[in-house]
């Protein structure tokens, strides 16, 4: 076989294995390949693909993608609804194709999410050197473009010879099974060895499972975990994305429904209580609740359990002002567990960890007063919710009315994506989610242009999940027009398969997140308008809005897009074009709706702060203002060692 049949043929008989709450899974690790073909892959993994596919379609799947880094997305996505039991492989080309994986590499990792990358490289053997597309180092001849993954990857290997095979992919799928150590394996694959010929021991190519590792927590830290909790007074716990991997969302609710600790969650941890269970207080830090955030302001023991302490999560270091606070971080990955100098790392899976933590509390509970500000601090901010909601702007509506509208057309078990700008912010403080697989916010490297191609993944996966028997799910991508207009290449692959993904385009000319910040550090909105450029100046900031059709952008590539004019009725509008589009059918190809927004309107405050310097000296009135803000606010950071 050559070196590019061996791995698609390893690749096919690769199957994670999982036992949670006493439910056994058994899938395949790699249900399919992504790939653009070029010089590099397209003799090698290309023709081995094709092969396959005509020997067998099932053995292994191609997936065609119209950008390398979207593939990585949509591999993300999926990886992401999966719990991380499935995650795609990407091929690519030598140079630009390869490099183009980057970004979706630092997103893999950062977010702790798996995805196996298969870029090409130049020729082992030297024999045409250099060829198209080589990058040369005159101090290292050895450096590849392909050498950039490494800072990028969770594991990296360059197979060439055709017997390094065996090692590089058995190490690279270990880490990319690993719960603690998962992100982004990169296997660079030079392109004169994916074509050559050797001999593949049946060993290599028989079937193999991965068990995902779910350590037990140890007794001696639990115990020392619960005497702490029995000896506060106001603890709070923070839970992350890692409540969702582990499945301890019914061990988490009942720990607080035993305890009466409130949870306040990271956007990677939105779905691990229904936002109205009475013990939820709902998004924790910068972009927060009012609720969590006055309920962290007085802690004085934080249980942070599967969180990676984002600065957004702990308002950079300013949410927690009680000078007694403790924390227990419960986490997989001993680099979480250990942050804020804790004395109480409890190094485990989450759902193992809260099993033992319910046995161990049997009959404590937090003070009535507790109780009594948990029940007060979430109507407080309900009825703040409601009216961000219910209040009506003409003719361009508010954001906040957006996702009111949004959230009320969908139904419990939908998801909703998002990536970046103003939106995922917004949505994290007022999305009302009610199922665990019902949020998909990239939020831990936050990248514009994910949201569509990531969207996509997620319902690759919703699509697989609805085929075995489970939930049958829409998925509503909501995305601004910078973001959308970073990466809607995937549309169209949408349109080839006809995929239904709804997408929510929301038009505000400009970015609206980043326009907002700027006005609040004293810039005043500098370069985040789309506005036709003035010469005398040159400037951007007070030209004639660009003359640019989103929609019509989106009808040229083959979606069905349904327009909301601006106008009294754009909200009871949109609301019947997202049910229209959840009524239409499951293979009829991608439909955009698009609505325009006031981008000045802004959500409720989550009386919180996010670290962004502002200008020490300055000639600007406004950057002097913002300046004495931003050191009154930088007054109350702590370091947080306890």
């Amino acid at each position: 076989m050559t070196v590019a049949q061996a791995v698609v043929e390893y690749l096919s008989r690769q199957y994670t294995v999982d036992t949670v709450g006493g439910v056994d899974y058994r899938e395949r690790l790699i249900p399919g390949t992504f790939g653009i073909f070029g010089h590099g892959n397209v003799a090698g993994v290309g023709q081995a693909l094709k092969q396959y596919q005509q020997l067998d379609p099932a053995i292994m799947p191609y997936y065609q993608g119209r950008n390398e880094q979207a593939q990585v997305h949509q591999a993300v996505g999926y990886a992401r609804h999966t719990r991380r039991r499935q995650t795609f492989a990407i091929s690519t080309s030598i140079g630009p194709g390869s490099s183009n994986l980057l970004t979706g590499a630092a997103l893999a990792t950062t977010n702790r999410l798996p995805v196996l990358l298969l870029p090409s490289d130049t020729f082992a053997t030297r024999a045409a050197d250099p060829v198209l597309q080589q990058l040369e180092q005159p101090y290292a001849y050895d450096i590849t473009v392909n050498d950039s993954f490494r800072p990028l990857s969770k594991f990296f290997d360059r197979v060439t010879r055709p017997e390094q095979l065996f090692s590089a992919f058995h190490h690279g799928l270990r880490v990319l099974t690993d719960p603690a150590e998962t992100g982004a394996v990169t296997i660079s694959l030079p392109q004169d060895v994916q074509a050559e010929a050797f001999d593949v021991p049946a060993e290599f190519l028989a079937e193999r499972e991965w068990r995902i590792r779910r350590p037990d927590a140890d007794d001696d830290d639990i115990a020392r975990a619960a005497a702490a909790i029995r000896a506060a007074k106001r603890p709070l716990i923070i839970a992350g994305g890692g409540v969702l991997y582990a499945y301890a969302n019914d061990e988490l609710a009942k720990f607080v429904e035993l305890t009466g600790i409130p949870v306040g969650n990271t956007q990677a941890g939105v779905g691990v209580l229904p936002w109205d269970h009475t013990f939820s207080l709902g998004a924790i830090g910068s972009t927060g609740t009012t609720a969590a955030n006055a309920i962290a302001a007085e802690a004085d023991l934080i249980i942070g359990i599967g969180t990676r302490y984002e600065d957004f999560t702990t308002a950079s270091r300013t949410a927690f002002q009680n000078p007694d606070v403790q924390f227990i971080n419960i986490n997989v990955a001993p680099i979480d567990a250990y942050k804020h100098g804790t004395t109480l790392p409890i190094v485990a899976d989450a759902r193992k960890a809260l099993v033992k933590l319910n046995a161990a509390l049997g009959g404590y509970r937090v003070g009535a007063d507790l109780e009594q500000k948990i029940e007060a601090e979430k109507k407080r901010w309900d009825t703040t919710v409601d009216a961000a909601f219910n209040t009506r702007y003409t003719p361009l509506p508010a954001q906040n009315e957006i996702i009111g509208a949004t959230s009320r057309a969908m139904d419990a078990q939908d998801v909703v994506i998002c990536a970046a700008g103003s939106l995922p912010g917004d949505l994290h403080k007022m999305w009302r989610v009610r199922d665990p697989f019902g949020y998909h916010v990239e939020y831990a490297y936050s990248c514009m242009g994910y949201e569509i191609p990531g969207g996509l993944g997620v319902k690759r996966a919703a699509l697989a999940e609805a085929a075995n028997g489970g939930t049958r799910r829409d998925v509503v991508v909501m995305v601004g027009d910078g973001s959308y207009l970073m990466m809607h290449t995937e549309l169209v692959t949408a349109v080839a398969e006809r995929i239904k993904l709804i997408v929510v385009l929301i038009q505000n000319h400009g970015y609206a997140s980043i326009g907002s910040l700027s006005e609040m550090l004293g810039s005043q909105r500098f370069g985040t308008q789309y506005r036709a450029l003035n010469e005398e100046q040159h400037s951007f900031d007070e030209g004639e809005t660009l003359p640019v059709d989103l929609a019509l952008n989106a009808e040229s590539l083959g979606v069905k897009v349904i327009r909301i004019e601006p106008g009294e009725k754009v909200i009871a509008e949109l609301e019947q074009a997202i049910r229209d589009a959840k009524a239409a059918p499951e293979r009829g190809g991608p439909i955009l709706i698009h609505v325009e927004s006031d981008p000045l309107l802004d959500a409720p405050s989550s009386e919180s702060w996010w670290d962004v310097p502002v200008s020490q000296v300055s000639e600007l009135d406004s950057t002097k203002a913002a300046y004495q803000t931003y050191s009154d606010h930088k007054a109350r950071q702590r370091k947080l060692l306890g």
